[in-house]
Parts: C-alpha cells; structure tokens; sequence
C-alpha cells in the first residue's frame, strides 16, 4: 500500500472524513484518559513517561514516537498510507488541544466519568478510522510487520509489544492504573461493535463485498494504529472463529484475515 492507493473509489468524501474525525476523536479520548489520572492505554503510558523525562508535551512525544516507531518499518518492508501518516501527526495535535481545554480535576466524581468516556470515545474513535482503510498506524504496523517476519501469532506478538511498552512507560513514570485495565478488557468490544456501525461499503459488479476471508472474533484491545494491509496471515496463525460469509448487497465489509484491524480486535 502507498499513500495515495487508497485515494480513489466511490465514498471517498467519506472515507476521508471518517480517517480525520476518527483520528481527532483518539486524540480527544487519549488526553480525557490523561486527565482522569485513573490509568492510561498501553503506549499513552510510554508517552506519558518519555512527556515527563523530557518536558516536552505528550501530544509531542506521541508524534516523536509515531515517527520511530515508523521508521522501523523500513527493515521490515511494511509501506504506509494516507492513514499511518495522518495517524502520526493528528492523534498528537488533537490531544495537547484537548489537554490546553480540560483542567485536571481531583475529584473522582469527575475523574470517573472522564474515564468512561475516554474508553467509549476511543471505540468510536477506533471504528471511524479503521473502517476508513487508509493504512495502518504506525505501531499496529509495526505489530502486523514483526508477525509476517517472525510467523509468531498476533496475539504474542502483541502482547510482547504492549508488555514492554507498559513496562518502559512505568519506569519512566506513566500512569498504570484501573484505567488501563479496563481499557484493555473492554477496548476490543467496543471498538468491533463500532467498526460495524462504520463500515463504508465496497460494490464490485453491483454487490456490496464483505470481504475476502472471515470476520475477527471479539477480544481484548486496540492501541494507538490501524487500517487495511495486504499481509497474508501465515498458516500457522489460528483463524478466527466467525465466517463473514459470501458477499451480499446488505452486510457491511468485514475485516480481513491478517490485516491491521483484525490484530486490533483480536486482543
């Protein structure tokens, strides 16, 4: 995928206003999780830390991150698009914009919600630019990438991943808590059931196509990346349980087998 393949199709208009709105809203939902002080998703906690040793802003580490964390694809030949670059720049500014409104708050009666809606946010936030397909995130990317090397599952792969980014984050004093527990139980759920809401439809030969292998199962949590890859998942990767089933004029798009979005909403 190169950065311009995904910019052409029918419901493009909406696909960009999806990838953007989508983008912004993580950021929000990112920086109210910053003010609840309750705990942080896994690469905020990294943010957070590096934020705290550097002085700079978290939105600015985000963006730094972002960017290494890009890099690294080039030994493991993953090609970004429209979405992995967006998603470098965006999801930073948007969160500094939200965190210079939103005071912090020592109350848990503000800090709870605060939390709440951050988690339910970053779902709709995830649905709106995954089903966007623009690419994927930089550090999904990366994920997806180590998994096509490496034959390990994505599962394992992720949880090495997000292990040791929760853990290098701590050290260098991120915020792990309740929050981040959740957060990890409850963003998968979420974030399926709103990829479904914002599916954009694909019509080949007058049909709506669902996709070309099964639906994700439910599972644990999404991070800060995601979108369509052209990886095939290699054989020794367990398939998911739901079939998508053949392509028809009322299903929306599934998310194929191998891709970014199914190791989102596989964990």
């Amino acid at each position: 995928m190169s950065i311009a393949s995904g910019l052409r199709g029918r419901h493009l208009t909406r696909r960009l206003v999806q990838l953007y709105v989508g983008l912004t809203l993580y950021g929000v939902s990112s920086a109210l999780l910053v003010r609840s002080a309750l705990g942080l998703e896994p690469w905020g906690v990294l943010h957070q830390g590096l934020a705290g040793k550097t002085g700079l802003t978290i939105g600015v580490v985000s963006i730094v991150v972002g960017a290494v964390v890009l890099l690294l694809w080039i030994p493991i030949r993953q090609r970004p698009g429209l979405g992995t670059v967006s998603n470098v720049f965006v999801i930073g500014l948007a969160m500094d914009g939200t965190l210079a409104l939103v005071p912090e708050s020592d109350g848990l009666a503000v800090r709870v919600p605060l939390l709440v809606l951050g988690i339910v946010l970053n779902g709709v936030a995830t649905g709106l630019y995954i089903a966007a397909r623009f690419g994927p995130g930089p550090r999904d990317g990366l994920m997806t990438g180590l998994h096509r090397l490496t034959g390990r599952s994505l599962r394992l792969v992720r949880t090495a991943l997000e292990v040791a980014v929760v853990a290098t984050g701590f050290l260098l004093g991120g915020s792990v808590g309740i929050g981040t527990v959740l957060y990890a139980l409850s963003i998968g759920p979420l974030a399926q059931f709103f990829l479904r809401r914002f599916a954009v439809p694909e019509r080949e030969g007058g049909l709506t196509v669902a996709s070309s292998g099964p639906a994700p199962t439910q599972g644990p949590a999404p991070t800060q990346d995601a979108t369509p890859a052209q990886n095939a998942t290699p054989s020794g990767d367990p398939a998911p349980a739901e079939d998508a089933g053949p392509a028809t004029a009322a299903r929306p798009p599934a998310v194929a087998p191998g891709t970014p979005e199914q190791a989102i909403l596989r964990r």
